[in-house]
């Protein structure tokens, strides 16, 4: 935990960032069997947040169960095998990552054209498709329903040359807002199709 030029100091003289890592080695030094930790990397360095999370993947990978509580969403689904989301007191799913992440059925098609666009074409009304603000065009497309080739398909009719594309996913972010926001259209976003 990078303590160890501290060795012989008293905790009342560690700064704050110290005192925390101290907890947390104290929290991790006897290798627990059922280990909960609450917000860990709150307010700490990256570094300490890399040791951590690196401890924590070793003592996983030796048997130990970890409950992890955290608003890091990005660390939740980098680390976590099972995720509940709690929205107001109440547990509005709890199943493993990759079904948490299926719940939504959308991707989003980013095409970077040669030439920055201004504007949507025309042609691509009918679609979520979006611009942004580097000039870049964003394409959010159910998957199953349409397909990456009809997409492209539309871009090249209205004359964009593509200079690079990518499909993003949606992450755990992208399902927790779902999950804990009303939708403004009524549809439920993380229904699951029969």
């Amino acid at each position: 935990m990078g303590l160890a030029d501290k060795a012989n100091a008293y905790v009342r003289e560690l700064s704050g960032g110290m005192k925390r890592r101290l907890l947390i080695a104290k929290a991790l030094v006897h290798n627990p069997p059922v280990l909960v930790l609450d917000e860990p990397t709150a307010g700490v360095d990256i570094e300490l947040r890399r040791q951590l999370w690196d401890y924590v993947r070793e003592l996983h990978s030796r048997g130990s169960t970890i409950i992890l509580t955290t608003h890091y969403l990005e660390e939740a689904q980098e680390l976590c095998d099972q995720i509940a989301i709690v929205n107001h007191g109440e547990v509005v799913a709890c199943e493993r990552k990759e079904d948490l992440l299926k719940r939504l059925d959308h991707k989003t098609l980013v095409i970077d054209p040669v030439e920055p666009l201004d504007a949507v074409p025309a042609n691509l009304s009918a679609y979520d498709a979006t611009l942004r603000p580097d000039g870049a065009l964003a394409i959010t497309y159910q998957f199953g329903r349409q397909s990456v080739a009809e997409l492209i398909e539309q871009v090249r009719a209205a004359n964009i040359r593509i200079n690079d594309l990518q499909t993003v996913e949606p992450d755990l972010e992208d399902v927790f807002l779902a999950l804990t926001y009303n939708q403004p259209d009524g549809d439920d976003p993380t229904a699951k199709s029969a």
